[in-house]
């Protein structure tokens, strides 16, 4: 089963917050997106994407629990045979989202070129699916020795940015990132939610044994505490309801711009 705790903050700069996100420990369910349009539409992006992966996981969920048609026959963008059900769930609910927010979009010109990030994790028996559009980040907390064969806290990034930064130093390895930092399209993400009929939907996933922890950030937080000082707060707090107020507040103080969300996911067996 899934256990997690989520906080999100307008900031102290912008009027509204375009970060959203829904956690359902009864489907296993975490969902994070950061939002982008102007009037308020990406707020209307990132709401409307975040319920539409809800509803859909909800649905076949509960229809698979006996009460409807198995969730095999619910793959209108095709199979992905090398996920599992539940990876292939979750990347159909991300493409769902995506047509609901191009047919929104279409209904007003305050909505046109509305968009959103989206991180999820989706717990379904003892494996982890992580799908994720945009530049909202998945963590996972992994054990690693230290001298004197103590263990200590790691944190691993299991998403990658689909961004122009993200492009370049791909392109580029022996690209400094801190000459991009001011770069004018440092912020460019060239891959969102809603921008086009076909969004590249990405898909990691992991078995677990119990006990593991992960951490879904949007930007606000992650774009100004790089990961030792993620791991540095993740590392000095046990207790995982307090670790999400605990990286906003951080991110906030660092000089954050930007909305900011942290959602922290538990698996517990059983």
């Amino acid at each position: 089963m899934l256990r997690a705790y989520g906080v999100t903050d307008k900031g102290r700069v912008r009027a509204t917050n375009e970060d959203y996100f829904v956690i359902d420990e009864s489907l296993g369910l975490a969902v994070a997106a950061d939002g982008m349009g102007g009037h308020n539409a990406g707020e209307v992006a990132a709401r409307l994407a975040v319920d539409a992966i809800a509803d859909f996981v909800g649905d076949v969920l509960v229809r698979r629990g006996g009460r409807g048609p198995s969730v095999a026959e619910t793959w209108p963008f095709g199979l992905d045979p090398t996920l599992s059900e539940g990876g292939n769930l979750l990347r159909t609910a991300i493409h769902l989202a995506n047509v609901q927010i191009l047919e929104m979009a279409s209904t007003s010109d305050a909505y046109a070129g509305m968009g959103t990030t989206v991180v999820a994790a989706l717990v379904v028996g003892n494996r982890i699916s992580i799908g994720h559009v945009g530049d909202s980040r998945a963590y996972r907390f992994a054990p690693a020795a230290a001298g004197g064969g103590d263990l200590v806290v790691r944190l691993r990034q299991l998403t990658h940015d689909d961004s122009w930064v993200a492009t370049v130093l791909a392109q580029n390895p022996e690209t400094d990132p801190a000459t991009l930092r001011h770069h004018p399209m440092r912020n460019a993400l060239t891959n969102v939610v809603g921008a086009r009929p076909r969004v590249d939907v990405h898909v990691v996933e992991e078995t677990l044994s119990g006990g593991e922890r992960f951490l879904l950030t949007t930007d606000g937080v992650h774009g100004v505490l790089d990961q030792e000082q993620l791991e540095g707060i993740v590392r000095g707090s046990t207790d995982a309801g307090a670790m999400p107020a605990a990286l906003v507040r951080a991110a906030l103080a660092r000089g954050s711009r930007d909305n900011c969300t942290a959602i922290i996911v538990e698996y517990v067996p059983g």
